[in-house]
């Protein structure tokens, strides 16, 4: 393994309106974490733009070295984004031993949209000046030929880090858990083994950062778990074993009369664990196969979705749930439609879900309190959505593949306020930060600003 440190830009005149050490602010200001500092897509004090171009709008963009499908995570004047860099350096494959089939059903690996991995990647945290787009530091924290090349439209860079001001968490899965400090240092590392996931298609769940606490899923084709670690230190502090097949959902951390619990979204079992033993709380049936959205919480409530070969979106009230909830009021409702999210997570803004149909540019919405659907609608110009819905000040933000993206009303009514269009294509899901938006496409990353 390799470390280098590369300081381009260290001084940034602007400064955001809360102070980075005034944690508990900061962390409702900021997007520090998947799906923003509520872990619902929705930014409480966002107020981006309606409408961009590549001549409107764009504060900057600027080239992103190597692939990675994480959303930027922003925190202060700092925006972080981890990536795999692929170098010329070549590596003969292999000849592939005789392979046992993987448990769970699957096919083996390297099947359909997989690919081989010939060339060894840099997997590599950036900084980046919030005001100019101007790389501050960047930290290659490993080189290595992946053991997996995962599917053609996946990256070797899909783990969003986290960031709690003091803290940033880099998660590459099977290249490693870090710890480093807001200079790009690096306190501590973790090896956690090497995936085997489905099908060879890749990693993807990011990590959980919660107090003085780092939770990572780890779900695969061999002996599946879940771990806590000391943020500080890396130390591990538990380490629980999983039957579930590969997932690529997020863990969601929540407090319940002042105790804290992690919720997570599976194939077989949605399972509630305490934070600080690793004890399961409360479990029910699982959800579909290939599991990638994350839960989303807020008001009492658990919102759990997948959409693979089948469609489930249910929800919990994890307040009362105990045991096995099966058919307990625990449960509070179940959507009874169709077109649930296969790659996107679920939206939560107020009292309204959002969701996307497998990975189609049709958007439904539903109340949060009771699974009662306002409308099903088609998003005209987009082609497939990979990216996560997001929210900020009343409007919904979908970004397609192609490099468009919607602008949805909220509300029970449909309505598209505008249609805009980049030269990039996206994967990645977007973040919001005061009156910007950032989107990371293939190629760039844009900050997008009213001018």
């Amino acid at each position: 393994m390799r470390l280098s440190l590369i300081f381009v830009v260290c001084s940034c005149a602007w400064g955001p309106r809360v102070l980075a050490g005034d944690a508990a602010a900061a962390r409702d200001t900021f997007w520090p974490q998947w799906r923003g500092p509520l872990m619902t897509g929705h930014a409480p004090h966002g107020d981006p733009p309606i409408e961009w171009s590549e001549s409107k709008n764009i504060k900057w963009k600027v080239e992103i070295p190597g692939l990675g499908h994480a959303t930027p995570i922003v925190w202060g004047d700092r925006v972080y984004i981890q990536t795999a860099i692929k170098t010329d350096r070549k590596v003969e494959p292999k000849k592939p031993a005789q392979q046992e089939p993987p448990p769970h059903g699957g096919r083996g690996r390297n099947w359909m949209g997989s690919v081989t991995p010939t060339h060894i990647n840099e997997f590599t945290v950036l900084a980046l000046d919030r005001r100019t787009g101007h790389t501050v530091w960047q930290r290659v924290l490993r080189e290595e030929l992946p053991h997996e090349g995962g599917h053609r439209d996946a990256s070797q860079a899909s783990n969003s880090p986290a960031t709690d001001g003091e803290h940033i968490i880099a998660y590459f899965g099977s290249r490693g858990l870090y710890g480093l400090d807001m200079k790009g240092q690096v306190l501590w590392e973790k090896a956690l083994g090497k995936m085997k996931t489905r099908r060879g298609f890749g990693e993807g769940s990011s990590p959980a950062l919660h107090g003085d606490t780092v939770v990572v899923n780890w779900d695969h084709e061999d002996q599946s778990f879940i771990a806590a670690f000391d943020k500080t230190t890396g130390s591990q502090r538990w380490k629980v074993d999983r039957d579930e097949p590969t997932s690529w959902s997020t863990p969601h951390v929540v407090a319940v009369d002042g105790k804290r619990q992690v919720i997570t979204s599976a194939t077989n079992r949605i399972r509630s664990y305490d934070l600080t033993s690793g004890s399961v709380l409360w479990h029910t049936g699982g959800m579909t196969g290939n599991v990638i959205p994350s839960p989303v919480v807020a008001e009492g409530m658990a919102y759990f979705a997948s959409g693979f070969r089948g469609s489930a979106l249910i929800a919990v009230r994890y307040g009362k749930a105990q045991g096995d909830i099966t058919g307990t009021s625990a449960l509070a409702w179940t959507y009874e439609g169709k077109s649930t999210p296969y790659i996107p997570s679920t939206l939560l803004c107020n009292d309204a879900l959002y969701f996307l149909g497998e990975n189609k540019p049709i958007l439904s919405c539903v109340d949060a309190r009771t699974g009662q659907a306002h409308y099903t609608e088609r998003l005209e110009g987009l082609q497939g959505v990979y990216a996560s819905p997001v929210s900020a000040n009343g409007r919904i933000y979908v970004t397609g593949k192609g490099g468009k993206t919607a602008v949805i009303q909220h509300g029970p009514e449909f309505k598209v306020l505008a249609t805009n269009s980049l030269d990039d294509e996206f994967t990645a899901s977007p973040a919001i930060v005061d009156k910007e938006i950032y989107l990371r496409g293939h190629k760039h990353l844009y900050c997008i600003a009213a001018e």
